[in-house]
């Protein structure tokens, strides 16, 4: 099964993959949609938290992207996953199947 269709990647029964990627600058927030950009870092403190924070750079911008979690043990298993595909396409890396993998 593709991580993006993992019934377990979602909040509430909402999908959270991709997540909404966000810009704070000086002139507003910008926001994109979508499977785009390159995946450069991620956060989570999954001993206290149920949330993953993903970086991405998309179009030479680097955005942040929340996932957020029911299940803790996901997103503890999510964020390491992840942790591990820095620097490939946020598309590939929703392709990824996760089966056998989680």
């Amino acid at each position: 099964m593709m991580l993006r269709h993992h019934p377990l990647m979602s909040y509430r029964t909402r999908p959270n993959w991709p997540p909404v990627w966000t810009q704070v600058t000086q002139n507003g927030t910008k926001t994109v949609k979508g499977e785009v950009g390159h995946l450069k870092f991620v956060y989570a403190n999954t001993r206290f938290s149920t949330k993953c924070f993903l970086v991405i750079e998309h179009e030479r911008e680097k955005f942040v992207g929340a996932l957020i979690f029911d299940d803790q043990a996901f997103c503890t298993q999510i964020a390491n996953l992840l942790s591990s595909q820095a620097g490939r396409a946020i598309k590939d890396i929703g392709d990824l199947d996760i089966s056998d993998t989680l």
